[in-house]
C-alpha cells in the first residue's frame, strides 16, 4: 500500500530528528578530543577521547549500526522522493511554511542541494574513521586503529579540513531549518511553539556544528605542530 504525503514526511522528520541525537552523541565524543589537547592527555590511553572510542566499541553500541545506517537510508530515500513530489506539484516551490525569513527560505529551497553536499563528505569521512574504527569491530574483527592518531593525520592538510568547513556550514543550514521544520510536520506548529522550535534549531545546530569546526581545526594545528598536546 502506497504511503500518503503526510506519512512520509512524517517518517523525514522522525529519522531526521532521530540522526540529529546521533550528533549530539557523536559531537560530544570528538569533543572529548578537544579538552584532551588542553589538558595535555591527547592520544593518552586515561584520556577522556580514548574512553568515548571505548564506549563506542560497546556490543550495545555495535549493534546500534544497522540502526542508524537504516535512519540515514530513510532519510535520504524520503527527501528524494518529497522533493520529487513536490516539484511534480507545485514547480520549483517546495514545500514551505508561511512567513519565513530569508535565510529559511533559502535553507527550504535547497535542502536538496544541501543534503547532497552533506552526503558527498559524508562518504569521505565514512571511508577515513568509521570503516577503519567501527567497520571492524562490527564484523567481530579485532579493533587495531588509535582514534587521535587518525584524527591528526586525517586533519593534517589544510585542503581537508576547509572542505570540512565547507560540510559543516552546509550541514548547519540543512540541520537548522529541518529541526523546526520536522516539528512542525509533527503538529507542534503553532505560533508560540514555532518560535521556540527555531531559537532551540538555531541552538543545537550551531553547538553541534562549532565544535565539529573546532574538532577539525584542532587536529590542523596538532598534527602540523602548531599547537602541542
Amino acid at each position: 500500500m502506497a504511503l500518503s504525503s503526510i506519512t512520509k514526511k512524517l517518517i523525514m522528520s522522525i529519522s531526521g530528528l532521530f540522526l540529529i541525537v546521533f550528533l549530539l552523541l557523536h559531537m560530544t565524543i570528538n569533543f572529548f578530543s578537544v579538552i584532551d589537547t588542553f589538558k595535555g592527555t591527547y592520544g593518552a590511553a586515561d584520556g577522556l577521547f580514548q574512553a568515548g572510542c571505548d564506549f563506542m566499541a560497546l556490543p550495545i553500541i555495535t549493534i546500534m549500526v544497522p540502526v542508524l545506517a537504516a535512519g540515514f537510508v530513510v532519510h535520504i530515500v524520503y527527501a528524494f522522493v518529497l522533493n520529487c513530489m513536490n516539484y511534480k506539484a507545485r514547480g520549483t516551490q517546495r514545500y514551505a511554511v508561511p512567513n519565513k525569513a530569508q535565510t529559511d527560505d533559502w535553507a527550504s529551497k535547497n535542502m536538496l542541494v544541501l543534503g547532497i553536499i552533506v552526503l558527498g563528505v559524508l562518504g569521505f569521512h565514512l571511508t577515513h574513521f568509521w570503516a577503519k574504527m567501527q567497520l571492524p569491530m562490527f564484523l567481530g574483527q579485532e579493533y587495531t586503529h588509535d582514534g587521535a592518531a587518525l584524527l591528526k593525520a586525517t586533519f593534517k592538510p589544510l585542503w581537508v579540513v576547509i572542505v570540512y568547513i565547507v560540510w559543516f556550514v552546509a550541514l548547519w543550514l540543512h540541520m537548522n531549518h529541518g529541526f523546526w521544520s520536522a516539528f512542525h510536520t509533527l503538529g507542534l506548529n503553532n505560533n508560540i511553539w514555532m518560535c521556540r522550535w527555531k531559537v532551540a534549531g538555531i541552538v543545537v545546530s550551531s553547538i553541534i556544528v562549532l565544535v565539529f569546526i573546532a574538532v577539525a581545526v584542532k587536529g590542523y594545528l596538532v598534527a602540523n605542530g602548531i599547537c602541542c598536546c
